[in-house]
Protein backbone atom coordinates (compact mmCIF):
# COMPACT_ATOMS: atom_id res chain seq x y z
CA UNK A 1 0.00 0.00 0.00
CA UNK A 2 1.33 3.38 -1.12
CA UNK A 3 2.15 5.77 1.77
CA UNK A 4 0.97 9.26 1.19
CA UNK A 5 3.72 12.50 2.12
CA UNK A 6 0.52 13.85 4.11
CA UNK A 7 0.94 10.64 6.13
CA UNK A 8 4.22 10.45 6.34
CA UNK A 9 6.43 11.19 9.48
CA UNK A 10 9.54 12.44 9.23
CA UNK A 11 12.53 12.71 12.25
CA UNK A 12 14.43 15.74 12.50
CA UNK A 13 18.21 14.95 12.73
CA UNK A 14 19.85 15.65 16.04
CA UNK A 15 21.63 18.71 14.58
CA UNK A 16 18.72 20.12 13.37
CA UNK A 17 16.78 19.76 16.72
CA UNK A 18 19.62 20.96 18.85
CA UNK A 19 19.95 23.68 16.44
CA UNK A 20 16.27 24.64 16.98
CA UNK A 21 16.26 24.14 20.79
CA UNK A 22 19.04 26.50 20.98
CA UNK A 23 16.37 29.20 19.04
CA UNK A 24 13.86 28.47 21.23
CA UNK A 25 16.07 29.11 24.51
CA UNK A 26 17.48 32.33 22.94
CA UNK A 27 14.44 33.78 22.20
CA UNK A 28 12.80 32.82 25.49
CA UNK A 29 15.98 35.07 27.59
CA UNK A 30 15.37 38.19 24.69
CA UNK A 31 11.58 37.73 25.77
CA UNK A 32 12.47 37.97 29.14
CA UNK A 33 14.80 40.32 29.06
CA UNK A 34 12.83 42.68 27.48
CA UNK A 35 10.20 41.89 30.08
CA UNK A 36 12.64 42.98 32.36
CA UNK A 37 13.55 46.27 30.74
CA UNK A 38 9.70 46.92 30.10
CA UNK A 39 9.12 46.52 33.94
CA UNK A 40 12.17 48.54 34.97
CA UNK A 41 11.16 51.77 32.70
CA UNK A 42 7.26 51.60 33.94
CA UNK A 43 8.87 51.83 37.55
CA UNK A 44 10.79 54.40 36.60
CA UNK A 45 8.52 56.07 34.62
CA UNK A 46 6.27 55.70 37.73
CA UNK A 47 8.88 57.33 40.09
CA UNK A 48 9.17 60.76 37.78
CA UNK A 49 5.70 61.12 38.04
CA UNK A 50 5.81 60.65 41.82
CA UNK A 51 8.41 63.12 41.84
CA UNK A 52 6.62 65.25 39.86
CA UNK A 53 3.66 64.91 42.10
CA UNK A 54 5.55 65.89 44.97
CA UNK A 55 6.82 68.72 43.75
CA UNK A 56 3.16 70.41 43.03
CA UNK A 57 2.90 69.91 46.45
CA UNK A 58 5.68 71.19 47.69
CA UNK A 59 5.73 74.74 48.53
CA UNK A 60 8.71 75.94 46.21
CA UNK A 61 10.58 74.39 42.92
CA UNK A 62 13.44 72.99 43.44
CA UNK A 63 15.26 75.30 41.37
CA UNK A 64 14.80 78.14 44.38
CA UNK A 65 16.21 75.47 46.62
CA UNK A 66 19.26 77.44 47.69
CA UNK A 67 16.99 79.63 48.86
CA UNK A 68 14.34 78.24 51.11
CA UNK A 69 14.57 78.14 54.52
CA UNK A 70 13.97 74.07 55.57
CA UNK A 71 13.58 72.63 59.46
CA UNK A 72 15.48 71.99 62.09
CA UNK A 73 18.85 74.13 61.82
CA UNK A 74 19.40 72.34 57.86
CA UNK A 75 20.51 75.91 56.55
CA UNK A 76 23.41 76.67 58.77
CA UNK A 77 24.90 79.67 56.62
CA UNK A 78 21.11 81.00 56.75
CA UNK A 79 21.33 80.82 60.41
CA UNK A 80 24.63 82.39 60.43
CA UNK A 81 23.61 85.15 58.08
CA UNK A 82 20.00 85.76 60.35
CA UNK A 83 22.49 85.79 63.66
CA UNK A 84 24.74 88.24 62.08
CA UNK A 85 21.74 90.71 61.40
CA UNK A 86 19.67 90.42 64.43
CA UNK A 87 20.94 93.42 65.79
CA UNK A 88 20.49 95.54 62.49
CA UNK A 89 16.82 94.11 61.77
CA UNK A 90 14.21 97.17 60.39
CA UNK A 91 11.28 95.33 62.70
CA UNK A 92 8.51 97.29 63.72
CA UNK A 93 7.50 100.27 66.05
CA UNK A 94 4.95 99.72 68.85
CA UNK A 95 2.30 101.39 67.20
CA UNK A 96 2.98 99.76 63.54
CA UNK A 97 2.46 96.33 65.56
CA UNK A 98 -0.95 97.33 67.01
CA UNK A 99 -2.76 98.27 63.57
CA UNK A 100 -1.17 94.99 62.09
CA UNK A 101 -4.78 93.71 63.53
CA UNK A 102 -8.05 95.34 64.07
CA UNK A 103 -9.12 95.51 68.12
CA UNK A 104 -11.56 92.93 67.41
CA UNK A 105 -8.83 90.61 65.95
CA UNK A 106 -6.45 90.93 68.79
CA UNK A 107 -8.70 90.43 71.02
CA UNK A 108 -10.19 87.26 69.71
CA UNK A 109 -6.86 85.60 68.95
CA UNK A 110 -5.43 86.95 72.82
CA UNK A 111 -8.97 85.01 74.18
CA UNK A 112 -8.12 82.10 75.92
CA UNK A 113 -10.99 78.96 77.52
CA UNK A 114 -10.94 77.19 80.31
CA UNK A 115 -10.51 73.82 81.17
CA UNK A 116 -12.95 72.17 83.55
CA UNK A 117 -10.90 69.59 86.15
CA UNK A 118 -11.44 66.15 86.02
CA UNK A 119 -10.04 63.18 84.40
CA UNK A 120 -9.47 62.03 81.01
CA UNK A 121 -8.38 59.15 78.70
CA UNK A 122 -4.86 59.34 77.77
CA UNK A 123 -2.87 58.28 74.75
CA UNK A 124 -3.99 54.75 73.71
CA UNK A 125 -4.31 50.81 73.12
CA UNK A 126 -4.98 51.31 69.34
CA UNK A 127 -2.39 48.30 67.64
CA UNK A 128 -1.94 50.14 64.53
CA UNK A 129 -0.31 53.68 67.28
CA UNK A 130 2.94 54.48 67.46
CA UNK A 131 4.32 52.99 70.57
CA UNK A 132 5.42 55.97 72.20
CA UNK A 133 1.80 56.46 72.26
CA UNK A 134 0.56 53.81 73.97
CA UNK A 135 -0.80 53.01 76.57
CA UNK A 136 -4.03 54.45 77.14
CA UNK A 137 -4.59 55.46 80.44
CA UNK A 138 -5.79 57.75 82.92
CA UNK A 139 -4.66 61.48 83.82
CA UNK A 140 -6.59 63.57 86.07
CA UNK A 141 -6.11 67.25 85.95
CA UNK A 142 -6.81 70.73 87.78
CA UNK A 143 -8.43 73.08 85.77
CA UNK A 144 -6.49 75.21 83.94
CA UNK A 145 -6.64 77.66 80.81
CA UNK A 146 -5.19 77.51 77.35
CA UNK A 147 -4.77 79.53 74.41
CA UNK A 148 -7.84 79.18 72.11
CA UNK A 149 -5.64 79.46 68.81
CA UNK A 150 -1.82 78.96 68.29
CA UNK A 151 0.63 82.13 69.15
CA UNK A 152 0.28 84.05 65.81
CA UNK A 153 3.24 85.75 64.31
CA UNK A 154 1.45 89.32 65.00
CA UNK A 155 1.35 88.39 68.49
CA UNK A 156 5.20 87.55 68.26
CA UNK A 157 6.28 90.47 66.36
CA UNK A 158 4.58 92.22 69.84
CA UNK A 159 6.86 89.82 72.00
CA UNK A 160 9.93 90.48 69.50
CA UNK A 161 9.45 94.15 69.69
CA UNK A 162 8.81 94.42 73.71
CA UNK A 163 12.34 92.41 73.99
CA UNK A 164 14.83 92.81 71.09
CA UNK A 165 14.23 89.08 70.77
CA UNK A 166 15.83 87.51 67.50
CA UNK A 167 13.13 87.33 65.35
CA UNK A 168 12.00 84.15 63.34
CA UNK A 169 14.26 82.88 60.66
CA UNK A 170 11.81 83.77 58.13
CA UNK A 171 10.79 86.74 59.08
CA UNK A 172 12.95 89.31 56.45
CA UNK A 173 14.38 92.08 58.08
CA UNK A 174 12.06 91.70 61.42
CA UNK A 175 9.09 91.75 59.57
CA UNK A 176 6.12 89.27 59.32
CA UNK A 177 5.48 87.83 55.27
CA UNK A 178 3.14 90.02 53.62
CA UNK A 179 -0.26 88.57 54.49
CA UNK A 180 1.12 86.09 57.25
CA UNK A 181 -0.38 88.01 60.45
CA UNK A 182 -2.72 85.65 61.22
CA UNK A 183 -0.62 82.50 60.79
CA UNK A 184 1.09 81.10 63.60
CA UNK A 185 4.25 81.76 64.17
CA UNK A 186 7.34 78.92 63.23
CA UNK A 187 10.69 78.69 63.19
CA UNK A 188 10.67 79.24 66.92
CA UNK A 189 12.91 76.39 69.22
CA UNK A 190 11.03 75.26 72.61
CA UNK A 191 13.43 78.18 74.36
CA UNK A 192 11.50 80.77 72.32
CA UNK A 193 8.31 79.44 73.34
CA UNK A 194 8.91 78.93 76.56
CA UNK A 195 10.26 83.15 76.48
CA UNK A 196 7.43 83.95 74.86
CA UNK A 197 5.08 82.41 77.52
CA UNK A 198 7.10 83.82 80.42
CA UNK A 199 6.80 87.71 78.98
CA UNK A 200 2.90 87.17 78.69
CA UNK A 201 2.54 86.08 82.17
CA UNK A 202 1.83 82.16 80.94
CA UNK A 203 3.14 79.04 80.50
CA UNK A 204 4.00 76.00 77.75
CA UNK A 205 1.03 73.08 78.08
CA UNK A 206 2.12 70.37 79.86
CA UNK A 207 1.16 67.47 77.00
CA UNK A 208 -1.64 66.02 79.24
CA UNK A 209 -3.11 69.46 79.35
CA UNK A 210 -2.60 69.81 75.51
CA UNK A 211 -4.22 66.50 75.01
CA UNK A 212 -7.46 67.11 77.31
CA UNK A 213 -7.81 70.16 75.42
CA UNK A 214 -7.92 68.56 72.03
CA UNK A 215 -10.10 65.66 72.83
CA UNK A 216 -12.46 66.31 75.38
CA UNK A 217 -12.95 62.91 78.16
CA UNK A 218 -14.76 60.72 75.82
CA UNK A 219 -11.04 59.42 74.37
CA UNK A 220 -11.88 60.82 70.23
CA UNK A 221 -9.08 60.35 67.96
CA UNK A 222 -9.29 63.72 66.73
CA UNK A 223 -10.76 66.73 67.93
CA UNK A 224 -14.10 66.31 65.91
CA UNK A 225 -14.17 62.67 66.57
CA UNK A 226 -12.88 59.50 65.92
CA UNK A 227 -12.73 59.40 61.51
CA UNK A 228 -10.45 61.55 59.54
CA UNK A 229 -11.89 64.26 57.80
CA UNK A 230 -9.09 65.67 55.56
CA UNK A 231 -11.45 69.44 55.16
CA UNK A 232 -11.27 70.04 58.67
CA UNK A 233 -7.66 70.10 58.99
CA UNK A 234 -4.52 71.39 57.24
CA UNK A 235 -1.90 68.54 57.03
CA UNK A 236 -0.26 66.41 54.36
CA UNK A 237 0.63 69.56 52.03
CA UNK A 238 -3.29 69.60 51.06
CA UNK A 239 -2.36 73.45 51.39
CA UNK A 240 1.61 73.45 51.30
CA UNK A 241 1.83 76.03 54.27
CA UNK A 242 0.11 77.11 57.56
CA UNK A 243 -2.82 78.48 57.51
CA UNK A 244 -4.74 81.05 59.65
CA UNK A 245 -4.77 80.01 63.18
CA UNK A 246 -9.27 80.71 62.40
CA UNK A 247 -9.42 78.78 59.54
CA UNK A 248 -10.74 75.51 60.31
CA UNK A 249 -13.62 76.35 62.53
CA UNK A 250 -15.15 72.74 61.65
CA UNK A 251 -11.86 71.51 63.25
CA UNK A 252 -12.74 72.52 66.85
CA UNK A 253 -12.19 70.81 70.11
CA UNK A 254 -14.75 69.89 72.24
CA UNK A 255 -14.08 72.55 74.61
CA UNK A 256 -14.20 74.65 71.65
CA UNK A 257 -9.83 75.20 71.01
CA UNK A 258 -9.08 75.39 66.89
CA UNK A 259 -6.00 74.11 64.95
CA UNK A 260 -5.33 70.92 67.56
CA UNK A 261 -5.20 68.83 64.33
CA UNK A 262 -2.64 69.87 61.64
CA UNK A 263 -1.06 73.43 60.65
CA UNK A 264 1.67 73.52 63.31
CA UNK A 265 3.12 70.83 65.84
CA UNK A 266 3.26 72.38 69.02
CA UNK A 267 5.43 72.41 71.85
CA UNK A 268 5.14 71.51 75.18
CA UNK A 269 6.79 71.60 78.75
CA UNK A 270 7.59 67.77 78.81
CA UNK A 271 10.70 66.05 78.34
CA UNK A 272 9.78 63.28 75.57
CA UNK A 273 9.51 60.00 78.35
CA UNK A 274 7.64 56.83 78.22
CA UNK A 275 3.99 56.11 79.85
CA UNK A 276 3.18 54.18 82.66
CA UNK A 277 3.22 50.90 81.93
CA UNK A 278 4.69 51.49 78.43
CA UNK A 279 6.37 48.73 76.42
CA UNK A 280 7.84 51.35 74.01
CA UNK A 281 11.95 50.51 73.98
CA UNK A 282 13.98 52.83 76.18
CA UNK A 283 16.03 53.82 73.40
CA UNK A 284 13.26 55.40 71.97
CA UNK A 285 13.34 58.37 74.28
CA UNK A 286 16.86 58.81 74.69
CA UNK A 287 18.55 62.17 72.73
CA UNK A 288 20.31 61.36 69.19
CA UNK A 289 22.50 63.03 66.86
CA UNK A 290 24.15 62.13 63.64
CA UNK A 291 27.73 62.49 63.52
CA UNK A 292 29.90 61.95 60.60
CA UNK A 293 32.19 58.75 60.96
CA UNK A 294 33.91 59.40 57.40
CA UNK A 295 33.16 61.22 54.42
CA UNK A 296 30.79 58.56 53.10
CA UNK A 297 29.42 57.31 56.87
CA UNK A 298 27.69 58.48 59.48
CA UNK A 299 26.25 57.25 62.41
CA UNK A 300 23.55 57.73 65.09
CA UNK A 301 24.68 58.16 68.38
CA UNK A 302 23.46 58.94 71.96
CA UNK A 303 23.82 62.33 73.77
CA UNK A 304 22.91 63.54 77.37
CA UNK A 305 19.84 66.30 75.47
CA UNK A 306 16.57 65.19 76.47
CA UNK A 307 13.99 65.49 73.33
CA UNK A 308 10.70 67.73 74.12
CA UNK A 309 7.41 66.84 73.27
CA UNK A 310 5.21 68.48 70.34
CA UNK A 311 1.42 67.85 69.66
CA UNK A 312 -0.58 68.04 66.82
CA UNK A 313 -0.01 67.13 63.51
CA UNK A 314 1.34 69.62 61.38
CA UNK A 315 0.74 71.25 57.36
CA UNK A 316 3.33 68.75 55.86
CA UNK A 317 2.35 65.20 58.45
CA UNK A 318 1.04 62.40 57.60
CA UNK A 319 -2.65 62.88 58.27
CA UNK A 320 -2.71 60.17 61.70
CA UNK A 321 -0.02 62.07 63.54
CA UNK A 322 -2.49 64.52 64.01
CA UNK A 323 -4.77 61.99 66.46
CA UNK A 324 -4.70 64.16 69.43
CA UNK A 325 -2.80 61.00 71.13
CA UNK A 326 0.37 61.64 68.82
CA UNK A 327 3.58 62.16 70.43
CA UNK A 328 6.09 63.79 68.16
CA UNK A 329 9.70 65.10 69.57
CA UNK A 330 12.58 67.48 68.73
CA UNK A 331 15.64 68.77 70.81
CA UNK A 332 14.23 71.81 72.59
CA UNK A 333 16.72 73.86 70.08
CA UNK A 334 15.52 72.64 67.22
CA UNK A 335 13.39 74.92 64.92
CA UNK A 336 11.19 74.24 62.19
CA UNK A 337 8.89 75.75 59.82
CA UNK A 338 6.11 73.37 60.68
CA UNK A 339 6.94 74.12 64.48
CA UNK A 340 4.80 76.25 66.58
CA UNK A 341 3.05 76.81 70.14
CA UNK A 342 0.23 78.18 72.74
CA UNK A 343 0.60 78.71 75.78
CA UNK A 344 -1.40 77.37 78.80
CA UNK A 345 -1.75 79.28 82.52
CA UNK A 346 -3.24 78.01 86.11
CA UNK A 347 -6.19 78.74 87.30
CA UNK A 348 -6.63 81.95 88.50
CA UNK A 349 -3.63 83.34 85.87
CA UNK A 350 -4.52 84.60 82.33
CA UNK A 351 -2.35 86.98 80.17
CA UNK A 352 -0.98 89.85 81.94
CA UNK A 353 -0.83 91.92 79.37
CA UNK A 354 -4.81 92.29 79.40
Amino acid sequence: MAVTSANRKTALPAADYARRKRYLSATFVICFVLLAIGITLYVVNQGFERMGEMRTHATYELKDESSHIRAAGEDLVLHSVHEAEKNHAVGYSATEIENLLSKEEWLEINSMVLIPEGAFSMGTDLERADVQNRPQHTVKLPAFWIDKYPVTNAQYAKFVVANSHRPPLNWKKGKIPEGEMLRPVTMVSWYDATAYAKWAGKRLPSEAEWEKSGRGTDGRRWPWGNKMEPERLNTYYNVGSTTNVNTYPNGVSPYGIMDMAGNVNEWTADDFTPYPGSDAPSDLFKGKIVRATSLKEIDIVPTEASYKVLRGGSWKGDPFSSAVFHRNFAFANYASDFFGFRCASNLGVKDKRE
